[in-house]
């Protein structure tokens, strides 16, 4: 009996040396990570108003960038919002996966377009904020890719309300024309956001905004359209109408904060890490995002006997076509900007 104590001790001994031994191990594993730098030490095109330091140096391995997500720089926290909120909405999928017959009702596909749209709107972001900083080619590569995900989520906004929050009016007046403004102004959104990025140089911070915010905002106010008259007429009555204010809110909050860096304006070198307007942005995004799924998944149930006959036959897949013309035209923009970003540094590495 004695024997066996003595080794069950014996073992239980060697376990905790091994583990007191993991962060050792674990250490000399990963690469050194070099230290964050102030903002004179990166390219003007990285640095952000009043953000001084925190910046990751340029050309290290790809390596160090991903294992970045794990080191305190200013970027960390604009990856773990959208990281988080990614992994929540894979939960909230699969949640209404079993709530909802994705595959034979051709009803729920613009629900299912505004999931994935959520979806691919939060993993790019998360890829722009975390490998953005590698290079000027991969920053505008990966933030020129953050904006065809923010056009596609419109779009996805867009077919949602038009398909379960129109009234009959509306649908009547609109059809025909309605979604395919919306991929016109999905695709200007793109275009207007990756050429302000593109004159990043040239042009004063005001321009640049104005070409990243006017698209998108008539955008939006055109998407929410079909939601305001029930935002006018509230009803108690309306089992999805405190989600669809919430997602208005939501949504004007983080607007603000995207424009105004109002935070670090009045705080300057005090939100390098902590406290961003941007950081704002996304958490207020992301709850923008669930409140908006949240009404569209109670219209798309409470709501059916009335858009089951407003819609024909094949609008669902019309609309599901139209989010796939979406993607294509958001890509054609894409590589045309991506080209003339790479005409530029070729030109740079020339004049050298």
């Amino acid at each position: 009996m004695a024997t066996m104590v003595m080794e069950s001790i014996g073992r239980v001994f060697i376990s905790l040396q091994q583990i007191r031994q993991v962060p050792r191990l674990l250490t000399e594993a990963a690469p050194s990570m070099p230290d964050t730098v102030a903002d004179s030490e990166v390219p003007v095109y990285f640095r952000e108003r009043y953000i001084f330091t925190g910046y990751r140096p340029l050309e290290q391995s790809w390596r160090y960038y991903f294992l970045s997500l794990f080191q305190r720089h200013n970027e960390t926290v604009n990856v773990w919002t959208h990281l988080l909120a990614f992994l929540l909405l894979l939960g909230k999928l699969r949640q209404l996966a079993d709530m909802v017959d994705f595959s034979n009702d051709p009803h729920s596909w613009p629900l299912l377009i505004l999931m994935l749209s959520s979806l691919t709107y939060s993993a790019f972001s998360v890829a722009a904020h975390l490998l953005g900083g590698k290079s000027e080619l991969f920053h505008y590569l990966f933030y020129f890719l953050d904006y065809v995900g923010v056009a596609q989520y419109q779009y996805g906004s867009a077919v949602v309300h038009f398909y379960y929050a129109v009234d009959e009016t509306m649908y009547r007046n609109m059809q025909g024309i309605f979604m395919p403004a919306a991929t016109f102004l999905s695709c200007l959104s793109c275009l207007g956001c990756c050429y302000g990025k593109y004159c990043n140089h040239t042009l004063p911070c005001w321009v640049r905004k104005v070409c990243q915010v006017v698209p998108s905002m008539l955008g939006y106010l055109w998407d929410s359209s079909p939601v305001a008259k029930r935002l006018l007429l509230w009803s108690s009555d309306d089992p999805a109408i405190a989600y669809h204010f919430g997602q208005v809110g939501f949504f004007l909050s983080c607007a603000f904060f995207f424009t105004f860096p109002l935070v670090e304006r009045c705080l300057p070198g005090r939100c390098d890490f902590v406290g961003q307007s941007h950081q704002m942005f996304h958490v207020l995004l992301s709850c923008c995002t669930f409140c908006q799924i949240h009404a569209s998944y109670l219209d798309y149930v409470h709501r059916r006997q009335l858009y089951s006959n407003l819609h024909e036959k094949g609008d669902a897949a019309l609309f599901v076509g139209l989010y796939m013309l979406t993607l294509v035209g958001c890509a054609l923009i894409t590589a045309f900007m991506l080209r003339k970003v790479k005409l530029v540094l070729d030109f740079k590495i020339k004049s050298k």
